[in-house]
């Protein structure tokens, strides 16, 4: 059999677009999955929030997608019986020199068509989270929680009731091109396609370069690592709290989430990962090191960012440093409050000048498409980035919409 679509990639962002071209197109598609089950690796290891869209510059991919793609996941998650909560959650600024910063997340909001969204007093602070220490906020209506594994189990099973073949175990190897097919190799056999879609986070840079596209960035991983609140602590927290973020490193710092399912995480920090699917301390391959150690972009980055990379180094090894991390914004956290708990592996792209790339980028090729940088908020956006893949797809690759298919 022969599809028209091969979409590399079974996390959130694979299945969103796998989603959106089953209900818009007549495309035969097949979603190919190297884990045994959908939403193994960035996807299913991070804490759950629904963003808002406060942090991201207004008019980036981010704060667009963002935007449409909250209600999207919201109204989804409703129709759906998929366990979720619009709580809200508060951004703390601590010290005076934080405000500056507060007042442009307060403008970026407002910016990118956030509603509800409010300065906080020391009194209101206390009033939405009575532990926390800071000396104003902001509070955001729009954040809340959910399972992303849930969604995207859901995902899968709509693109399966719409014909989609969703296959696991499929890892990608490599791909030739026969005319007007691509012939794609996988750990469960060959695969024939006339256009490929490639969401594979972490091996994305690798698919491309497999399917002969320079994608000019590689993916450089970057451990975070959480502690959970114990039960007796829980009181501690009702729901999100946020610091303000440094504007050199927006992706850095320390949170408390609520879970959806009960608990309490926090964290992240952010540390060199030895390997792209390294969720470890131990965690090292050979070839994910030296590809990395080899990249000149690696190294410009670490000229530039080798302080708070031993920052976050320390934290990792030192609970009492993760624990006085924490205590900036609940100074009652004690030491017996947080135990070690999971960790995610963000893919992080960097340009060969050593930029981290900070918005999604996509790239088109002939009958191609690769997502080569996808993070946060792309959970939260993935039905709206879906959507807006689908919508690339159909225009490239002569796709015929669904409607007209059915009427035929």
């Amino acid at each position: 059999m022969t599809f028209d679509i091969a979409i590399i990639g079974g996390g959130i962002v694979g299945l969103g677009t796998a989603l959106a071209l089953s209900e818009r197109t007549s495309a035969r598609l097949v979603v190919l999955e190297a884990e045994n089950e959908l939403a193994q690796h960035q996807t299913g290891h991070n804490s759950g929030v629904i963003h808002s869209g406060l942090y991201y510059k207004p008019g980036s991919l981010k704060a667009q997608n963002c935007a449409d793609g909250r209600e999207l996941m919201y109204r989804f998650c409703a129709e759906n019986g998929i366990a979720h909560d619009r709580c809200g959650k508060i951004v703390v600024a601590t010290s005076a020199k934080e405000l500056p910063a507060l007042a442009e997340l307060e403008r970026r909001g407002i910016a990118n068509g956030l509603k509800g969204t409010r300065r906080l007093s020391t009194e209101e602070l206390h009033e939405h989270e009575p532990h926390v220490a800071g000396i104003a906020g902001l509070f955001v209506p729009e954040t809340g929680i959910v399972d992303y594994r849930q969604v995207s189990e859901t995902y899968g099973q709509k693109i399966r009731n719409w014909g989609g073949d969703v296959r696991l175990q499929a890892k990608f190897l490599g791909c030739r091109q026969s005319g007007p097919e691509f012939h794609l190799t996988t750990s469960q056999g060959d695969v024939t396609a006339r256009s490929i879609i490639n969401c594979a986070g972490l091996q994305s840079d690798r698919v491309a370069r497999l399917c002969g596209v320079d994608p000019k960035l590689q993916i450089v991983p970057f451990r975070g690592e959480y502690y959970d609140l114990v039960p007796n602590a829980w009181s501690l927290v009702k729901n999100l709290i946020y610091p303000v973020p440094d504007p050199r490193f927006p992706f850095l710092g320390v949170h408390f989430t609520r879970m959806i399912h009960g608990g309490v995480e926090a964290g992240p920090n952010a540390v060199l990962a030895f390997k792209r699917e390294g969720y470890t301390r131990s965690s090292f391959r050979t070839r994910d090191v030296m590809q990395m150690l080899g990249y000149r972009g690696f190294w410009k980055m670490a000229g530039k960012y080798y302080e708070m990379g031993i920052s976050e180094m320390y934290r990792s090894f030192s609970k009492r440093a993760f624990l006085k991390a924490l205590q900036r914004l609940i100074p009652e956290l004690k030491w017996q409050d947080i135990r070690p708990a999971g960790a995610g592996v963000r893919a992080q792209a960097v340009d060969p000048d050593g930029k981290t790339v900070d918005d999604f980028r996509i790239i088109e090729a002939e009958r191609m498409i690769h997502v080569l940088n996808a993070p946060s908020p792309a959970a939260t956006a993935s039905l709206s980035i879906g959507r807006t893949i689908a919508a690339m797809a159909a225009k490239n690759f002569g796709l015929q919409p669904r409607a007209e298919r059915l009427s035929a």
